[in-house]
């Protein structure tokens, strides 16, 4: 077990399984929700799990942004060489629902890169944690601070036969038709799944899907952790446009389209 990651994640799991515990006691109850400027939805939730992601990361003394967190102008922000990107509650839409399809993502960015991620799944109690200098594990809440349980998750190098496709389950992502003709003219047969939040990447970085393309929106909190996580198996999450890895804490915190996907499939984004 790499010390590093455990001593880097010990104040997010924290914060992750108390907010989750929050999140679940709202979740079985009925709840309000209301409409913010931009159209999204936000609950007492979202709020709660801010609240309590917010004070315990604010014991590591490094500067936060997220989504429900009131944003610093860039003017401070580009001076930070480390800073929390948390998003407390991914999937909003998905825990109005009542699907289960939700999770907290907490992210460390350093000079503009995801070296740490954090994803925890409140209805199943299980979390991910990886960077590209400490690998990537899964573990349930319950052996959260036994590190010796955790399960080290291997890097990826073989392609799923059909090639599994995953999507979002409440925003559209665009024409992906010519995507998926270029990998089965190359690569074979492709199916596809859809998933909310960025649980998807709870499947990605085990290997059970392969490839996940978003030409919709998104904002740094939705995608750090994972990226973080992906890296640390050997995934890439790719710019469409430049081929280059998505960023972050930059001046707009959205994100250019991407594809996540394992690197058995290079597929040219450059255009």
């Amino acid at each position: 077990m790499n010390k590093s990651i455990y001593e880097i994640s010990k104040e997010p799991i924290s914060a992750a399984i108390s907010a989750s515990k929050a999140i679940m006691d709202i979740y079985v109850q009925d709840f309000k929700k209301i409409e913010k400027d931009d159209g999204s939805p936000l609950t007492a939730a979202d709020l709660e799990s801010s609240k309590i992601i917010r004070t315990h990361l604010s014991k590591t003394n490094i500067p936060i942004t997220g989504e429900e967190v009131l944003k610093e102008p860039y003017s401070e922000r580009k001076s930070w060489s480390q800073s929390w990107c948390i998003d407390p509650l991914d999937g909003t839409k998905e825990f109005i629902k009542k699907n289960g399809e939700f999770v907290i993502n907490i992210a460390l960015i350093e000079n503009h890169k995801a070296i740490f991620g954090l994803i925890a799944s409140p209805v199943k109690e299980e979390i991910m944690i990886g960077g590209p200098s400490f690998g990537a594990y899964h573990f349930s809440f319950s052996n959260a601070f036994n590190p010796e349980k955790w399960t080290k998750l291997p890097e990826l190098n073989t392609l799923n036969t059909p090639i599994q496709l995953i999507s979002s389950r409440s925003h559209y992502s665009g024409d992906l038709l010519s995507l998926v003709n270029f990998i089965e003219e190359n690569y074979g047969k492709v199916t596809s799944k859809q998933m909310g939040s960025a649980l998807k990447f709870f499947d990605l970085v085990q290997g059970k899907s392969d490839i996940y393309p978003r030409f919709a929106p998104t904002m740094e909190w939705d995608i750090a952790a994972g990226q973080a996580i992906y890296e640390a198996v050997g995934g890439e999450v790719l710019q469409r446009g430049s081929a280059l890895p998505l960023i972050y804490n930059k001046e707009n915190l959205k994100n250019p389209y991407f594809v996540a996907s394992k690197k058995v499939i290079p597929i040219d984004l450059s255009k």
